[in-house]
């Protein structure tokens, strides 16, 4: 499986910490929409994330839910045909619940900075450090640390949950 360091954090003052991660951005940001629609497992979580261009992707993944960066397992499958994998999950696990976000990525080396503007939820933050082989640990939590002192995210900020386990109807 492949291996993030990751936190989310509620975002204190979402346009100024964009502005801040704009100044630090290696390349041009990206606007993604997305719908995840968890389903149903007894071990990790499960998504499909479909794209508003269409496409998809079948995500993986087990963490620990702690307010501190932690190691995120996962794989990921992409789909040209969604809908219709949405369909046969829904059919033999079940869906769990939907979450519709507008997302801003931006990349600053090996880490993905994420503003999630997710619906009836509101601002978070998400820092992804994606583990190379000649990386390790230490050095990915200090870049995680250091990016999340750059864009003003404190401790008491961070999440220790999945969006899907915030909407109270999806608990």
């Amino acid at each position: 499986m492949a291996v993030n360091i990751e936190i989310k954090a509620r975002a204190s003052d979402f346009n100024r910490q964009k502005i801040i991660a704009e100044t630090l951005c290696d390349i041009p940001t990206e606007q993604i929409w997305q719908e995840d629609i968890f389903f149903k497992i007894s071990k990790g979580r499960l998504k499909l994330r479909i794209f508003d261009s269409g496409s998809g992707e079948l995500i993986y993944y087990m963490r620990t839910d702690l307010n501190e960066p932690k190691v995120s397992q996962y794989e990921i499958s992409v789909t040209n045909e969604p809908e219709s994998l949405k369909n046969i999950l829904s059919s033999s696990l079940g869906v769990r619940g939907v979450i519709k976000k507008q997302r801003t990525l931006y990349r600053i080396g090996h880490t993905r900075i994420h503003f999630d503007q997710v619906e009836d939820l509101g601002n978070f933050i998400e820092l992804e450090f994606v583990m190379q082989d000649k990386i390790s640990k230490n050095e990915a939590l200090q870049t995680v640390q250091n990016l999340m002192k750059k864009l003003e995210i404190q401790d008491n900020h961070l999440i220790n949950t999945a969006y899907i386990d915030m909407v109270p109807d999806y608990q």
